[in-house]
């Protein structure tokens, strides 16, 4: 049974979030504040975490920073606020999906099923532990099995989709993906997202793995039509 972590102030909303959710299947935990939250989420195992944003003594954002790059689950953000900044940082922080409330509980089941699902599919398509699960490329080391990276030596850590879209694109070097057609590669969520998210996270990956992210060794920008992975 897959383990749900919901870290949600508002109790009410909470209690229904997780009676859908074990409804379909799911085992779910609630914390209702950010630190208990945060504390049962280093304590514990999780396949995927909704983390509400305005919580009281640490707030999603917080938690965000202080998790991204340890706990390789999917991120589900939840919030009452709608800006346009708002969804931009979360994703920008290692979110994998955001929704606004209010929302449908079967909206969120979905979203839930589809990020444990791809999350699923790529771990076992590449968890076998054979030479070939080992890319590199000029000093950059991307490990399909331990889903770790290394840049000339030391050690990377990605966000779950971030490691995807990085192993999507150097398992296909110099050929050009278009951003639509990354979106729906590694989120598979179609109309249940934004194709922005895919900009964000090439530019944390570029953060990450480039010394100079304004003139990229390995990513590059194909203006108008997408992104690529020079070799």
């Amino acid at each position: 049974m897959k383990k749900i972590l919901i870290i949600e102030d508002d109790l009410s909303i909470a209690k229904l979030q997780k009676d859908y959710l074990e409804m379909a299947g799911y085992e779910v935990t609630l914390s209702t504040d950010g630190i208990s939250g945060l504390n049962s989420l280093k304590e514990n195992q999780y396949d995927l975490l909704i983390l509400d944003i305005m919580l009281p003594h640490l707030d999603g954002f917080d938690i965000l920073r202080i998790i991204r790059d340890e706990k390789a689950i999917p991120v589900l953000l939840v919030s009452a606020r709608k800006e346009e900044a708002d969804k931009i940082m979360g994703l920008g922080l290692g979110a994998d999906d955001y929704i606004t409330k209010p929302f449908s509980l079967g909206e969120l089941v979905a979203r839930v099923n589809s990020h444990i699902q791809n999350y699923e599919r790529l771990r076992n398509k590449f968890g076998d532990k054979t030479p070939s699960n080992i890319i590199t490329i000029r000093g950059l080391e991307i490990q399909k099995d331990s889903r770790r990276v290394f840049l000339n030596g030391k050690e990377i850590f990605l966000a779950q989709k971030e490691f995807e879209l990085l192993l999507l694109l150097a398992q296909n070097p110099n050929r050009v993906f278009g951003r639509e057609e990354l979106f729906e590669r590694i989120w598979g969520l179609d109309a249940l997202g934004d194709i922005s998210t895919v900009t964000v996270h090439i530019a944390r990956l570029r953060d990450k793995l480039e010394s100079t992210p304004s003139n990229p060794q390995y990513i590059e920008t194909v203006w108008g039509a997408g992104y690529r992975f020079k070799i």
